[in-house]
């Protein structure tokens, strides 16, 4: 690592580029155009010089500038570093779905998770791919999140949807509505009560979490009158975990979003996608992030897709992402204060005492 990086206490953060034809490099540009965020990270972008100018030209983003690198060593600590991760020519077709450059997402990707891993970086934050074009032999995953948890190879672990008003976790992810009632077991929810509780403390510094557990049925089953979820599995997976963790529920749903009674609890656990993304992007949908929660490593992303429909227009808000940039770094930091927190003050006096 050079000179300027081993003295700079900003986190250093990995930025994969999505999918080509997306907004992905649209709001990096935006986001990184006001040099401020400098102020507060290093970030290295993983992909290409031609497709960023692509994108710079077609959009009139020409006040987007960037330092060219080979690898983290050469990174400049005032600037927006690029890695060039391929160089041959990419066909670009901004708003078009084309299974041809999913492998140029892919390329980004492993780039940066490798860094990542070799803790090169501090962080990463990746820009929305198109899941299906990815598809390959060396991508098999439903999605980045799996991704990391398999790179990782930590089998616990939680996307967790982060806004200023809202942390929410699932605990089935993207599965069709049919398969939602089978992949609900109490394993699968006390694992992911333990992981939202352990990263509330240790990524956002919350000393004693309040979760709440949301119902699967109507009315919370009305006492399994429309489904007996509740009485077989959430509520033992909540009881067993009460006794370590304030945790409660199940809630209905509407009435627990409606009535405001989330304000109440620091995270929630929802049973499936569609149960916990409503309320959340109701309340932040310019502004919510996409961490992956319980893995040694940090990754978080825009809460947003590949947005098809508005690329190249110069209309996509990166507000989205900057919250992701911001995020990341947040929990870094919290992380170093935890580890700093926790660590050994007598070994640390003798070190001390022996540099004089």
């Amino acid at each position: 690592m050079s000179a300027l990086l081993e003295t700079d206490e900003r986190p250093i953060i990995g930025i994969t580029i999505g999918d080509v034809n997306g907004i992905g490099i649209e709001v990096i540009m935006k986001a990184f155009m006001d040099t401020r965020i400098l102020q507060t990270c290093v970030p290295v972008i993983y992909g290409s010089s031609k497709v960023i100018s692509y994108h710079r030209k077609t959009l009139n983003l020409n006040e987007f500038n960037y330092n060219p690198v080979r690898f983290i060593i050469e990174a400049n600590n005032k600037k927006v570093n690029l890695i060039n991760c391929w160089e041959e020519e990419v066909k670009i077709d901004l708003g078009k779905a084309n299974p041809a450059v999913g492998k140029y997402a892919l390329k980004s990707l492993q780039a940066a998770s490798k860094d990542l891993l070799d803790k090169k970086l501090d962080a990463v934050v990746t820009a929305p791919v198109d899941k299906k074009n990815m598809q390959s032999d060396e991508f098999r995953f439903p999605g980045q999140t799996e991704f990391f948890a398999n790179a990782c190879n930590s089998p616990e672990y939680a996307m967790l949807m982060v806004g200023e008003k809202l942390k929410i976790t699932f605990v089935t992810g993207h599965l069709p509505v049919k398969d939602i009632s089978q992949n609900i077991t109490k394993e699968r929810i006390i694992s992911k009560i333990k992981v939202l509780n352990e990263s509330l403390k240790r990524d956002f510094t919350i000393r004693k979490p309040r979760i709440a557990v949301l119902a699967l049925n109507p009315h919370a089953g009305d006492g399994g009158l429309l489904g007996k979820e509740e009485i077989e599995i959430i509520e033992p997976a909540v009881k067993e975990c009460a006794g370590n963790i304030s945790v409660y529920g199940p809630y209905s749903a509407d009435g627990f979003f409606g009535s405001g009674k989330f304000k109440s609890f620091d995270g929630v656990v929802a049973m499936y996608h569609d149960q916990g993304l409503v309320p959340f992007k109701a309340l932040s949908f310019t502004s919510g992030v996409n961490y992956t929660a319980g893995l040694p490593i940090i990754r978080t992303s825009p809460d947003h897709g590949t947005g098809y429909d508005i690329a190249g227009k110069n209309i996509a808000s990166e507000d989205s992402f900057r919250e992701a940039v911001y995020l990341a770094c947040d929990i870094v930091n919290a992380r170093n204060m935890n580890n700093e927190s926790t660590a050994n003050p007598l070994k640390f006096g003798k070190l001390h005492n022996e540099r004089g």
